[in-house]
């Protein structure tokens, strides 16, 4: 339902994230790792504010999370791996530019060859809005 980039992975951009991810939507379950920002007080806290199940992936649990790491292999493989960035700021504009391209004109097999707009009933991708000290886009992913 969002993403965000940042340079340094510091603790306000990632609750930062999670307010504009829970302002999209509200997920019943919302999966992360074990990391020291997703098991932090902060974090968890935002999540069972809103009453949300969090799953952690673990040893052993790699099912939990499976969609979201396929949705990463995807992103490497079809956008990152193939391209060299000048700048954050380029390697920004080119993940908007695919995650706009997936959500909206590529089809997926898994949704009977549709792409996700067409399954959530979404019109058209939102427009870009690039900050250079935190870069933070919404679109329907």
């Amino acid at each position: 339902m969002s993403w965000a980039l940042s340079q340094p992975l510091e603790m306000e951009f990632v609750l930062a994230a999670v307010d504009n991810a829970l302002f999209q939507a509200k997920p019943e379950i919302w999966n992360g790792d074990q990391g020291s920002h997703f098991t932090s007080p902060k974090y968890l806290e935002r999540l069972q504010r809103e009453e949300i199940k969090i799953s952690m992936d673990g040893r052993g649990r790699a099912m939990d999370n499976i969609f979201t790491e396929r949705l990463w292999r995807t992103v490497k493989y079809e956008e990152v791996y193939l391209h060299e960035y000048a700048s954050p700021k380029e390697a920004y504009r080119q993940l908007a530019n695919y995650i706009r391209f997936y959500n909206f004109e590529r089809p997926h097999q898994a949704l009977d060859y549709l792409t996700p707009a067409q399954v959530h009933g979404a019109c058209k991708p939102h427009a870009l809005a690039v900050d250079s000290t935190l870069t933070n886009h919404s679109t329907l992913f």
